[in-house]
């Protein structure tokens, strides 16, 4: 993750309140030592961290799911798949699947 710049002073439009600022604007900085001390959220708080991803949405997983490459085909059958309109890769994928006999 990339570190983020502190701001030394409260900027007006940047998703929180003068009161909010003034709320936490005296809080010191983490020193190393306590940062050594620091876990990860889901060591600190596993039920927690279960329910979050849990309820993260997105697919499901599947078991047996579908791996990138890099294949190189000719020009022309890309276009014809293409031309063929959205949900080009997946006919490319059956079409294989036919062709070796899955």
């Amino acid at each position: 993750m990339k570190p983020t710049k502190t701001r030394p002073h409260f900027e007006e439009g940047r998703g929180y309140s003068r009161e909010d600022w003034d709320a936490v604007s005296d809080n010191p900085e983490a020193t190393a030592e306590q940062m050594k001390e620091f876990r990860p959220f889901a060591e600190v708080f596993p039920e927690m961290a279960e329910k979050i991803e849990k309820q993260l949405g997105g697919r499901p997983k599947l078991d047996n799911p579908k791996q990138a490459i890099s294949i190189r085909l000719d020009a022309e059958v890309i276009a014809r798949f293409k031309a063929t309109g959205d949900g080009w890769q997946s006919r490319i994928n059956a079409a294989l699947r036919k062709a070796v006999g899955l």
